[in-house]
């Protein structure tokens, strides 16, 4: 498993415990050279980093050249016809994945099948950087998710390996700090290449995402179908292992990473205590906190807030948790994650342009950009800047809903 997943134009050399920067000159020292592509975007609304302008945009070998103004077309350029010009997606978490791997509860699909499936909606929906997130998990409603994570695992480096992705991927870590051997579990991947994101779940019941035990059991009855006696032995057992194992292996965990460069996020901080937890640890995220509070304090220790772009199209959380509108009104939010919904992320950066909440479409379309590849060490992409990475997308607004009409990586069209 802790084979690499290579790009997608040719394959690359696998570099052994590479930080960002050292991947990204590789890259450039192969396929970006090989292919040597030129395209100009014109006619086209551009969204730079602050502001919108009208004019266009030259990229040669997968890399911004020139960025210039004006409504006059060059000559063999693609008219975009006044759309929306944007940098490529940048996705912290998404855990879709899972819904095609495993399309119905106890169901597993091909495995390179659902790999190629899954990117072909990722890319289609804007996204040319995914961070796909893998449960290490052992809950026992989510059994099936360990099945699941060696063939998510071997079809994304299948899929890789033979060229078949359009988006570049890389590996977040979702690890449940709850279960005992979860520290040697995390041992087998922390050397992958593309591993760049840990976040450290706690979903006890009775704090985090359900600090209510009782709302946890309407949960778990609506999905499962257990009784009252199962659940409450569930929680039992659960709350014995949060006092065992939690701390020691948010320690450990949070350590390794550390040592090898990984970025942490907290999940769920509900409290004053877990955030400063994580701040001393060294965690650079805070993960869809979960209270006002948290956000706040996240805010104030310089902690990266990420919120569900679910969340904020849907008006809330499904759960009744914190809202990302409310965050981005009182200026606690930084990133926008798809999280189950692929489609959701650049609907919701519109949605924060919108009269609602009233951002500038920069700073609306920076939360699922430049702010996200910054939180990773991304600094190749995610704006329109000379030098930057060819990451483009061209967009139209219908009826306010914006489109995706069509996407270049690294200056090659892909959809």
């Amino acid at each position: 498993m802790a084979s690499q997943i290579r790009s997608l134009m040719t394959p690359i050399t696998p570099i052994r415990n590479c930080s960002c920067r050292r991947c990204c000159e590789h890259d450039r020292k192969t396929y970006w050279r090989a292919e040597m592509t030129r395209i100009v975007l014109g006619n086209a609304r551009i969204v730079l980093p602050n502001d919108v302008v009208h004019g266009h945009v030259t990229a040669e070998g997968g890399w911004i050249t020139s960025i210039d103004t004006g409504r006059k077309l060059p000559v063999g350029a693609i008219d975009f016809a006044g759309d929306f010009l944007m940098p490529g997606l940048v996705d912290l978490h998404s855990d879709h994945l899972e819904k095609h791997i495993m399309p119905r509860a106890g169901v597993y699909w091909h495995a390179l099948s659902a790999a190629v499936s899954y990117d072909a909606q990722v890319i289609s929906s804007g996204i040319t950087t995914m961070f796909d997130s893998f449960g290490l998990v052992g809950e026992e409603f989510d059994s099936d998710r360990n099945g699941a994570l060696g063939r998510m695992l071997q079809g994304m480096e299948e899929a890789a390996i033979e060229g078949l992705l359009r988006a570049d991927h890389f590996i977040h870590l979702r690890c449940e700090i709850i279960e005992a051997d979860i520290v040697e579990r995390f041992a087998t991947l922390q050397e992958h290449p593309r591993l760049k994101l840990v976040s450290l779940m706690d979903h006890t019941p009775g704090q985090r995402t359900f600090p209510d035990s009782n709302k946890w059991k309407m949960h778990q009855k609506r999905r499962t179908g257990a009784s009252d006696a199962e659940l409450d032995a569930i929680l039992a057992a659960r709350q014995e292992a949060r006092d065992q194992y939690a701390i020691r292996n948010r320690r450990a965990i949070s350590k390794i990473c550390q040592e090898k460069g990984i970025v942490v996020a907290s999940h769920d901080d509900t409290t004053l205590d877990h955030v400063l937890e994580a701040k001393e640890l060294g965690n650079r995220i805070s993960e869809f906190p979960t209270t006002r509070l948290a956000a706040t304090e996240a805010r104030r220790r310089d902690v990266q807030i990420v919120m569900g772009a679910p969340n904020l199209v849907r008006g809330g959380s499904h759960i009744g948790n914190l809202s990302a509108s409310e965050c981005a009104r009182a200026s606690l939010l930084d990133v926008l994650a798809s999280d189950y919904i692929p489609a959701s992320l650049l609907h919701a950066a519109f949605l924060l342009n919108g009269e609602t909440i009233g951002w500038t479409l920069p700073q609306a379309v920076a939360t699922v950009t430049s702010s996200p590849a910054a939180c990773v060490g991304l600094d190749d992409r995610g704006e329109i800047v000379l030098g930057k990475r060819a990451d483009l997308l061209r967009v139209r607004l219908h009826n306010r809903l914006p489109v995706i009409r069509s996407v270049w990586r690294a200056g090659n069209l892909v959809y």
